[in-house]
């Protein structure tokens, strides 16, 4: 999945908050739900793009799904903040060194 389809996929509250409840836990779609003003259907649509995403596993167990975060789907955010995290560093410094140069 690329950058771009990522960060559309994040840029929806709700599944962010589905990515939240989630973080260090596993919880069928029922408890995920509880809390949230959605229907079922809708949360089921949620988790069908978090999963094609590669955000979000599922765990079948008899007819119960569970559903955990899948922390390598977001090896494509990581490596694009990792170019960031690189570039602000120096871009700081220079900041620091032209606000010196001001005050003197």
């Amino acid at each position: 999945m690329s950058e771009t389809e990522l960060f559309k996929v994040l840029s929806d509250p709700t599944r962010r908050a589905i990515l939240e409840r989630l973080s260090g836990t596993e919880l069928t779609a029922t408890a995920l739900r509880e809390g949230f003003a959605i229907s079922q259907p809708a949360m089921s649509q949620h988790l069908a793009v978090l999963r094609g995403a590669g955000l979000v596993q599922e765990r079948r167990e008899g007819r119960y799904a569970h559903y955990r975060v899948d922390p390598d789907g977001f090896a494509p955010l990581h490596a694009w903040l990792a170019r960031y995290r690189d570039f602000w560093p120096s871009r700081i410094d220079n900041l620091k060194d032209l606000l010196r140069e001001m005050d003197q």
